[in-house]
């Protein structure tokens, strides 16, 4: 089935479909139509779930937390500010293996007050021990919702998951995506078996531990992450085996012969491709990584010798995250920072970074570089 519609009604679906037992919500723009749309889906009876409606997103990460704790699928969705006022219970989801799955539509931190698209609200939660995905269409919207489920349930696994895409650019721009069926949704996606339970056995769970226990916990969270690597190579093959769709740590785009790759995530992905052809049929060697995954960062599938970061997201006295986690490890690296607070960034910006680069030059693009 094709659907024509937002990101965010989109992604109310696939939680849908997901089979959620508990979903907790608390509205913020732009993402409140998420859960507007999942209250209609309980209200009609269309999807068998307890709706939570709190008083702040920090209570909804923990409501998220307990249903969890008592093994139950579980479902939320939040943005910027919202995002950041979680921020204490996703290091306690991470911490206590719970794999809540959570959609996060990228808005700009204020003040100035701003709610248009920018990575800073996610990217400030990258050491929560939370798996970091980034869509860069509606259809990779749904597919990765799906997926993240089948991941951040698996045994090797047990964390939790984000989602991330861009506010409007996304969340309320209608696209076409490919719907499955409930039935072959439900073969992909089995019902969730918890790692542990409050309810099967009288345990206590994040109680105080000693130092070296507690260095474990950390040191498991680690291994986990990296064995999520594989985990998400695999699920992404068995989804494109059964959907036709596949999907990995990056999505690798005329990448073979180029000299220089630009990497970049969700919706400025997108856009480099269609920079990529037109940069092609000039005669320029250029692809496109688009980079699915943040945590765990897909270091070895960055294996080349000329990169161009792009990056809507800045960490002052650093510049940008993701140009200087791969700095260092490439031969050579070029970093820009662009799109912060949704400016736009077209394919003829796309262009002119890639010329820069070319002549040496990085930095805050139309600031210092343009």
């Amino acid at each position: 089935m094709i659907v024509i519609d937002t990101a965010n009604h989109i992604s109310a679906l696939a939680a849908k479909m997901a089979r959620p037992k508990v979903i907790a919500a608390y509205p913020i723009t732009p993402q409140t139509t998420i859960v507007e749309r999942l209250a209609e889906y309980v209200e009609k009876g269309q999807l068998d779930a307890e709706f939570i409606r709190v008083e702040s997103e920090h209570s909804a990460m923990t409501a998220c937390i307990a249903a969890e704790a008592c093994g139950v699928r579980t479902f939320t969705a939040t943005s910027s500010h919202g995002l950041l006022l979680m921020h204490e219970m996703l290091h306690w989801a991470g911490l206590a293996r719970l794999p809540v799955v959570m959609v996060n539509v990228n808005r700009a931190i204020g003040p100035g007050w701003n709610i248009w698209s920018d990575a800073n609200d996610s990217m400030a939660q990258r050491d929560t021990s939370w798996i970091h995905f980034y869509c860069s269409s509606n259809q990779e919207v749904f597919d990765t919702i799906i997926q993240a489920y089948k991941i951040a349930e698996s045994s090797e696994v047990m964390l939790p998951a984000m989602i991330s895409y861009d506010g409007f650019i996304l969340s309320h721009t209608s696209m076409p995506a490919e719907i499955p069926s409930q039935k072959e949704i439900d073969e992909f996606l089995p019902p969730f078996k918890p790692a542990w339970s409050i309810v099967d056995e009288a345990i206590t769970h994040g109680n105080i531990i000693e130092p070296l226990n507690y260095a474990k916990v950390r040191y498991d969270m680690m291994l986990s992450m990296e064995k999520a690597k594989k985990v998400i190579e695999e699920v992404g093959e068995d989804f494109g085996k059964k959907f036709g769709r596949y999907y990995g740590l990056v999505d690798e785009y005329k990448c073979d012969d180029a000299d220089y790759v630009i990497v970049a995530m969700a919706s400025i992905a997108s856009e480099a491709k269609f920079a990529v052809e037109r940069l092609r049929s000039r005669g320029e060697k250029v692809g496109v990584v688009n980079l699915r995954t943040h945590r765990p960062f897909p270091y070895e599938k960055l294996k080349y010798d000329k990169l161009i970061v792009i990056d809507r997201n800045i960490s002052p006295g650093l510049g940008g995250v993701v140009y200087n986690e791969i700095k260092g490890k490439v031969r050579e690296a070029y970093g820009f920072i662009a799109g912060i607070g949704g400016m736009d960034v077209s394919y003829k910006d796309i262009e002119r970074i890639y010329e820069l680069a070319k002549k040496g030059k990085e930095g805050f693009y139309l600031f210092e570089v343009s």
